[in-house]
């Protein structure tokens, strides 16, 4: 497959994730992709989960098919070593404004730079992914009813959504260049990301006009009807209806068509209106909860799946991960990767298709693996002079 991305070269200067998925969404994409790092690595190399060997899988998980150089951060040889590179190849994402390498010192190595940075705040002010989701509203109104406390979700979704705009922004950025032959400065701020979200949802909109105060709700879908059922095993079940059709086929596969009728009348409701269903959820659930518990979980996902209702069942990590059915090794957004330090194991590769193909998952770097590489082909360093940076430090 000939890759979109093919061609352009990025020098990535970050860690964590939003940055690193920035580089590696490039990367999967065809993109050639040097992720420079301080000597010894990045302090997010050790971070949880890890596999036995201590080898962390978070960090090869978000560092899939890139190239690792090993600098000195903190000496100016090795800056200079990094500015090189970065003016060589004309495109960097980071995450800090280092000392030497921002985007006024690198712009005055190469005008047509496109330097992509990623902050906390857009002020320049710090945050993570938690503290800026405890600003949004999110976690007062995450977490089951009654429950007293602000509840964190613990998917970081701002970092991940602040990666892909990211590396939207550095890709509109190299159109623009191709088209112009001019550079761009690229920044996103994580809050920024959390903010606009937040409001794009309406959430922010309807407190502000009044609406009435979000409370903490469980599994319940908000403004519609969904929830959780619990089988007859006692596996559980999410149920979401988003149509009249979808309401329309639920009630006749559990016969429930005449009862739902009657209690709409009761109710002056009309369940084929979203609204409604959510207002009357708790009367909703009540009627619909014999069906499931009389059903084991097999027999209710088979029903369902007849009907092409939406819904799925609640697994852990480790459901997930031992696919009795196959459908992870069947889907081809993953496969089998040999990750130095981890071993065999299934990992995911690109879920953008491209002409019907994907990129299959590839190794993470070791520290500096490709250091000598890279400074040999980028910058024309010869050996003796690679020598020479090693052994003052300045390159690992």
């Amino acid at each position: 497959m000939a890759a979109p991305l093919a061609g352009l070269r990025v020098v990535e200067l970050s860690g964590y994730v939003a940055t690193p998925l920035c580089g590696m969404t490039l990367a999967r994409l065809g993109a050639d992709v040097v992720r420079v790092e301080p000597i010894g690595g990045q302090a997010d190399r050790s971070r949880w989960p890890l596999a036995p060997s201590g080898t962390s899988l978070y960090w090869t998980g978000l560092n899939q098919g890139k190239r690792a150089v090993e600098v000195d951060f903190r000496s100016a040889e090795g800056r200079e070593v990094i500015a090189a590179l970065v003016a060589r190849r004309g495109v960097v994402v980071a995450n800090a404004d280092l000392p030497g390498l921002s985007y006024e010192e690198l712009r005055e190595r190469r005008e047509d730079l496109i330097h992509a940075l990623l902050t906390g705040r857009r002020d320049g002010g710090t945050a993570v992914d938690y503290t800026v989701n405890a600003e949004t509203g999110l976690p007062a109104v995450t977490g089951p009813a009654g429950i007293e406390g602000p509840v964190n979700h613990v998917l970081p979704a701002w970092d991940i959504a602040a990666g892909l705009y990211l590396a939207t922004g550095l890709l509109a950025a190299e159109r623009h260049r191709l088209l112009t032959g001019e550079g761009r400065r690229i920044t996103v701020a994580l809050r920024d990301v959390a903010l606009s979200t937040v409001a794009g949802l309406g959430y922010l909109a309807d407190a502000q006009l009044g609406g009435a105060p979000r409370e903490k709700d469980g599994n319940h879908f908000y403004g519609g009807y969904g929830r959780d059922f619990r089988t007859a095993d006692g596996r559980r079940v999410m149920l979401v209806v988003l149509t009249a059709r979808h309401w329309a086929d639920l009630l006749d596969l559990t016969g429930l068509t005449s009862a739902v009728e009657a209690v709409e009348r009761a109710l002056g409701a009309d369940f084929r209106r979203e609204g409604d269903r959510y207002t009357h959820r708790a009367v909703i659930g009540g009627l619909l909860e014999p069906w499931f518990a009389a059903r084991p979980g097999a027999e209710v996902e088979a029903a369902l799946s007849a009907r092409r209702l939406l819904y799925a069942p609640y697994r852990t990590f480790e459901e997930l991960a031992a696919d009795p059915e196959g459908l992870l090794a069947a889907n081809p957004v993953l496969g089998m990767l040999d990750q130095p330090g981890v071993g065999p194991h299934l990992s995911g590769g690109s879920p953008v298709v491209v002409d019907g193909e994907q990129v299959p998952p590839r190794p993470a770097p070791p520290v500096g693996g490709h250091t000598v590489e890279v400074l040999r082909e980028e910058l024309g360093y010869s050996a003796a002079e690679l020598a020479e940076l090693r052994e003052r430090g300045a390159i690992g």
